[in-house]
């Protein structure tokens, strides 16, 4: 016993020493009442300081694995107790329900492309962690801990962090919203506030409009509350408005969920006029919107168009969902929604029985750092670099992809429509043996379309390797196009 003990790594040894008596024990190598070496003992043995076995038994005592008796050393109190025969074997698949399943057949992480090391991947649109503002961030949580770091490490408000939740509001404000009227809800990223209205939102028609194609997450959210997504064909400037018209007479729809700004995954920005009409029409039909921000932020050239629910004014008829994921840092999972006050206060409840509150400690991190004057000079460099790869990667696509059309004013993606008779998932598999991938399109349509179609994200991928990426993804379309002309040849 003990000869096989080593400590190494940066571990610190009493833990490491700790860890292995513990192992002696659930093993049953060390009954319960078996008494231990003594300290002094036990350190000569091992060849590591008395103060380390000391540390060591401290800490086991502390765990209740062992107990110290004055005058006659210490003794394990506590052993794995386990039974010869388990009481039963669970076949856990038979008892899940249809929302589990559901969940696992979506999960594009378990069921995606596999990358691999040195690949050149345009499949995240996630941030560039090479931008992260360290410093800043540092600076303000040391700010913030200094001065209520006792209050953050308890429970806090289901609602939000105060301090962050005025900051937000007049963000808000700033993009043209009217707030009159309006409340704030604190979340943990737009997953968890459109999870939160979809669960709060009665079920009539069971339908929910929205783009096609649209973002995938909301696709898989909308399935899991049991939603159908109806989705009305894209244009240049946003939704066909013909076929919206259409859509709408057929009667309905539960909500609309609409993306008007960096439209994912086409990248399309609404217009101005369409956004106008659009809140006019679902109006009519009495049909409240779930506003999704995405990306507001990342648009490179010309002006921003104001988000719906600004151009709701005192309407209230817009709920909006926001979060800095895509821009500043998705790891803190903090998220908004701006709605109806009467509606924020449900919210506000659905959140505290189901999550209790967004982090506290997260949510004081982000206001110091906004606070901080640090989001204007971040978001600014931020803009430079993702505009540099954005055109790069319309250069590229545009230089080396034989494609039906491209779309994407800004972001952190485009998305290409090759000739209808390619399908995107076999291109992909070809690219992916020569170190490429990308997110084939077909996941984002709501009527089983797409199958041509293909996301390139270019926020993570080195700008020297943009082109390289993207005249592999050509050479292997042009050949998959030569093939098929072929065989129409032959």
């Amino acid at each position: 016993m003990f000869k096989d003990f080593r400590a190494e790594g940066e571990s610190p040894a009493y833990i490491q020493l700790k860890a292995y008596i513990e192992t002696l024990i659930t093993q049953g190598v060390m009954p319960l009442h078996h008494k231990l070496p003594s300290t002094r003992e036990l350190s000569g043995l091992l060849g590591v300081s008395r103060t380390t076995v000391i540390s060591a038994y401290e800490a086991l005592e502390r765990t209740g694995w062992i107990e110290a008796i004055k005058g006659r050393g210490n003794f394990v109190s506590r052993a794995a107790v386990h039974l010869n025969e388990p009481p039963s074997m669970i076949e856990w698949t038979e008892r899940l329900g249809p929302q589990a399943f559901l969940s696992e057949e979506m999960d594009l992480m378990k069921h995606g492309i596999k990358w691999e090391k040195g690949m050149i991947a345009f499949t995240s649109i996630a941030p560039d962690e090479r931008l992260f503002d360290m410093s800043g961030v540092k600076r303000a949580f040391l700010d913030r801990m200094a001065l209520e770091g006792d209050v953050l490490l308890n429970y806090g408000y289901a609602q939000g962090y105060r301090p962050l939740m005025r900051y937000l509001m007049s963000y808000m404000k700033g993009k043209g919203v009217e707030t009159t009227g309006k409340d704030i809800l604190i979340t943990n990223g737009f997953t968890e506030g459109f999870d939160l209205l979809l669960t709060a939102i009665g079920k009539r028609s069971g339908r929910i409009l929205c783009e096609n194609p649209t973002h995938q997450t909301a696709i898989k959210i909308m399935k899991l509350h049991g939603f159908e997504p109806v989705g009305v064909r894209m244009e240049r400037d946003g939704v066909n408005m013909d076929e919206l018209k259409r859509t709408l007479d057929e009667g309905g729809f539960d909500l609309a969920y609409l993306t008007p700004s960096y439209h994912n995954p086409t990248g399309i920005v609404t217009s101005p006029e369409k956004r106008m009409e659009l809140l006019r029409l679902l109006g009519e039909h009495e049909i409240p919107v779930v506003e999704d921000g995405f990306n507001e932020e990342l648009r490179y050239s010309g002006a921003h168009a104001a988000p719906l629910i600004a151009c709701a004014g005192t309407g209230n008829s817009v709920a909006y969902v926001g979060s800095f994921s895509k821009i500043l840092f998705p790891g803190i999972r903090v998220g908004w929604i701006v709605a109806d006050r009467k509606l924020i206060g449900y919210l506000e409840s659905l959140k505290r029985a189901r999550t209790i509150h967004t982090s506290t400690l997260d949510q004081a991190l982000l206001f110091q750092y906004l606070h901080n004057g640090n989001f204007e000079r971040y978001l600014k460099r931020a803009r430079t670099e993702y505009k540099r790869k954005y055109e790069s990667a319309v250069r590229g696509c545009a230089a080396h992809i034989p494609m039906k059309s491209m779309s994407g004013e800004g972001g952190l993606h485009v998305f290409v429509e090759l000739d209808e008779r390619l399908d995107a998932r076999v291109i992909l598999e070809d690219c992916r043996k020569l170190g490429v991938v990308f997110t084939p399109g077909d996941i984002f349509f709501t009527d089983g379309g797409g199958q041509h179609t293909l996301r390139i994200g270019f926020s993570r991928v080195p700008e020297e390797r943009i082109e390289e990426g993207l005249r592999i993804i050509g050479t292997v379309v042009k050949e998959h196009v030569k093939a098929l002309n072929h065989r129409i040849d032959v």
